[in-house]
């Protein structure tokens, strides 16, 4: 099975509301997508999503590293070398994990339909169902716990909830949700490098002291910060998770011997795909290191990926997957089955993708 073109089109999804963070308000997911095709006629699906703010990475950015780097490094090669393509992907260019991980998906969903199994299997087999959280945009209070009893009633048992604006209004924020929704419902919060440590301290302290029994907490302070996540992970009781401070396994690394954080959020978009992701999740299973799987504001093929990888490891205990439950449409056949919270994965090889919208896109 040899690689014999990358083709490279775009797919814009309206989201049911504007997604807030601390960082950035987005209205529709917009993503670059790859068809790698092979001389056997099969064809492997990838996308990225182009989040500046966060990988550095733009539409163009993805688009020019594919063209101009990725494609001219691996076309010819064969999917049977995985690792001999995987090598060469990553070596090729530096950084632009992005573009990388469209491209790496690719490469994994063709490497199931060679030897015709469902991906997760190929990579671990651990389980075929998994259960994700949804996000509740940073808003007022009232709107966010509005949205959050919503939530509820769709069946969601967890509830990740976006912070870092306003420490005090956070506070705020978490006693009403918490109110609303009871303490049978799971409350995450992402803090999206919002806080500064010691205020983060204090915010997360007031928010124990309220009793509001918070899960965890993600990157409540600057990325580049690693004094600053170790200080906050050591001075309270809510665990505290890496996000943006940890793209590679290098990064991984050295949260995990500082014990800067207590958990691990893997995200394809910043490892460049699923190949560096494996090793996260060997380095965690050393450290005895629970990790989540999560996504940028991804589109269904590239959140397909990534619940393949998380039904494969039984050290992703954590799974933030909700990208294609926050579009307006389901736009893509086959791939993973979403009924809300519940996610399961279809036997087909790969990633179980038939097909895209339409040609039209490329």
């Amino acid at each position: 099975m040899i690689i014999k073109d990358i083709i490279i089109g775009h797919m814009s999804v309206p989201l049911k509301k504007p997604f807030k963070t601390a960082i950035r308000s987005v209205n529709s997911v917009d993503d670059v997508i790859v068809k790698v095709i092979t001389d056997t006629g099969n064809i492997g699906f990838g996308s990225a999503a182009s989040t500046a703010l966060v990988t550095g990475d733009t539409t163009e950015s993805i688009e020019g590293a594919i063209k101009n780097y990725i494609k001219k490094s691996i076309v010819g090669m064969d999917i049977e070398n995985l690792e001999n393509v995987l090598l060469k992907l990553n070596s090729c260019i530096i950084r632009n994990t992005s573009a990388k991980a469209a491209v790496d998906i690719a490469i994994y969903d063709l490497y199931g339909q060679l030897y015709k199994a469902p991906l997760y299997k190929l990579l671990g087999g651990y389980r075929n169902k998994l259960e994700t959280d949804i996000t509740i945009s940073v808003n007022s209070p009232e709107e966010m716990t509005q949205d959050s009893i919503e939530a509820v009633k769709l069946g969601y048992k967890t509830l990740k909830i976006k912070v870092g604006k306003d420490s005090r209004l956070d506070i705020e924020r978490m006693k009403a949700i918490r109110k609303a929704v009871g303490y049978d419902v799971k409350l995450r919060i992402d803090a999206n490098q919002g806080w500064e440590p010691k205020e983060a301290v204090r915010t997360l302290r007031k928010i124990e002291d309220a009793g509001v029994d918070i899960e965890l907490v993600e990157q409540p302070v600057i990325a580049s910060n690693l004094e600053g996540l170790k200080l906050v992970t050591d001075n309270v009781d809510i665990p505290v998770m890496a996000d943006e401070s940890v793209f590679s396994p290098k990064d991984a690394a050295k949260v995990m011997e500082m014990r800067a954080a207590d958990l691990i959020n893997i995200k394809l978009m910043k490892t460049g795909g699923i190949y560096n992701a494996l090793k996260i999740c060997s380095l965690a299973e050393v450290y005895g290191m629970e990790c989540m799987l999560g996504c940028m504001l991804e589109g269904k093929v590239s959140v397909t990926a990534a619940v393949h990888l998380a039904a494969a490891k039984s050290v992703i205990t954590k799974i933030d997957l909700d990208g294609p439950v926050l579009c307006s449409r389901d736009d893509v056949v086959g791939g993973a089955i979403y009924n809300n919270s519940s996610i399961t994965l279809n036997e087909g090889p790969g990633l179980g993708i038939e097909k895209l919208p339409s040609d039209s896109i490329f």
